[in-house]
C-alpha cells in the first residue's frame, strides 16, 4: 500500500491525485483507493464514475472506495462493471482503532501502547544475622553502602 500521490493518466496525460494505491507484488498491477468520509449520503454514480475513469486512464486494474455509508444503487452498478470494491469503515475510525466491513467479513484493529516498569529492592544479611541496608555505615566499600 502506498500513500497519497499523483498518478499520470496514460490516455489523457493529466495528473490524478489519489488517496492511496494498492500494488500487486507479482506484476506491479495496482488498484486506486478512494477514501471519503461522507456521513450524510452514500456515493452517487457520478462519483464512482469519476473513479472508474481514473482507473481506465491510469491503467489500474481496479479500485476500492472506503466510506462509512457505501454506494448508492447507481454507484453500485458502476462499481460492479469497473472492478471497484466497497469497503465500509466506521466514520470515527483512526489509524490505530478501526472497524472495517469488506467482502462480507469484519475486521477490527486497535493499537494500544503499554508501558511496563518494575521495582526491585535487596537486603543483605550478614552471617551474624545483622541486616545491611543501602547507605548504612556497616556496608563494605563498593557494595550497598557508601564508601568508607
Amino acid at each position: 500500500m502506498e500513500c497519497k500521490q499523483n498518478v499520470v493518466g496514460t490516455r489523457s496525460g493529466t495528473s490524478w491525485q489519489i488517496d492511496a494505491k494498492g500494488v500487486r507484488a507479482a506484476d506491479g498491477g495496482f488498484m486506486i483507493v478512494e477514501c471519503k468520509r461522507w456521513i450524510k449520503n452514500k456515493h452517487p454514480q457520478d462519483t464512482v464514475g469519476c473513479l472508474a475513469y481514473r482507473i481506465i486512464d491510469t491503467g489500474a486494474i481496479g479500485g476500492i472506495v472506503v466510506s462509512p455509508l457505501g454506494l448508492q444503487e447507481g454507484g453500485q452498478k458502476v462499481a460492479a462493471a469497473e472492478n471497484i470494491f466497497e469497503v465500509h469503515m466506521d466514520e470515527n475510525s483512526t489509524r490505530n482503532c478501526f472497524v472495517i466491513h469488506f467482502l462480507r467479513k469484519f475486521m477490527v484493529g486497535c493499537t494500544h501502547y503499554l508501558s511496563i516498569s518494575d521495582y526491585a529492592s535487596a537486603e543483605v544479611v550478614k552471617s551474624n544475622g545483622l541486616s545491611l541496608k543501602p547507605g548504612s555505615s556497616d556496608a563494605a566499600p563498593g557494595t550497598l553502602g557508601e564508601p568508607k
